[in-house]
């Protein structure tokens, strides 16, 4: 397992413990871990699912490990596009009347603005965009040394899902680390539950007084 001399790195995993006690042994690409995993022990019945000989834990990443990068920020802050396009959306609501008592109504090109309709596309090129560096975060985890990270399929649920699945793993095998996204996405859904309340009233009372009555 020695990586002086020139000879090959032993990639990290789990491997027969060298002191001869049975188990299975961490090593976590350059020297030996205190993580020891119970080897299986065949009986009367076996899980035709099992694809492994031992069921190991997700071993510790080093301190000096990052546990954080631009794409899990860009997911937890992508959001806030979504709330800056909803206070550049201000309709002049104009009032048409129809039907054989002229009814006063909204009419409907005063609402479906140009930025209206980016708004609503804004919605799915985040989503998209969502999916997409959730993938490639996963992978860089999987390459910085987490075992088994969060799947990121779990995106297409939603972009929080994602970010609080990946932070519990994180902080698994980070102890004392990985979970300020959490933090940083509760503030996110605060402020753009205010702004947006904010916003929707005032649109409401732009409705009501451009109506005659």
């Amino acid at each position: 397992m020695s990586t002086s001399g020139g000879a090959p790195v032993v990639p990290s995993g789990w491997y027969p413990d060298p002191a001869g006690t049975g188990r299975f042994r961490w090593w976590d690409g350059s020297a030996w871990t205190d993580q020891f995993s119970t080897p299986h022990v065949p009986t009367a019945y076996t899980n035709p699912y099992a694809n492994t000989p031992y069921a190991p834990q997700r071993p510790l990443i080093s301190r000096e490990t990052p546990v954080y990068n631009p794409l899990i920020w860009i997911i937890t802050l992508l959001p806030l596009l979504t709330m800056v396009l909803l206070l550049f959306w201000n309709p002049d609501f104009r009032v048409i009347y129809v039907g054989s008592q002229q009814r006063p109504t909204v009419d409907p090109s005063s609402i479906f603005t140009p930025v209206y309709f980016l708004l609503v596309f804004s919605g799915f090129l985040t989503y998209a965009a969502t999916v997409l560096l959730a993938y490639f975060d996963s992978e860089r985890l999987k390459r910085d040394g987490v075992t088994r990270p969060f799947h990121w399929a779990w995106s297409f649920l939603s972009g929080p899902v994602y970010v609080i699945g990946r932070s519990v793993i994180v902080a698994k095998v980070a102890p004392g680390r990985g979970l300020a996204p959490i933090w940083v996405l509760i503030g996110v859904v605060f402020l753009s539950f205010v702004v947006s309340t904010i916003k929707m009233s005032a649109l409401m009372s732009s409705v009501y007084n451009s109506i005659p009555r």
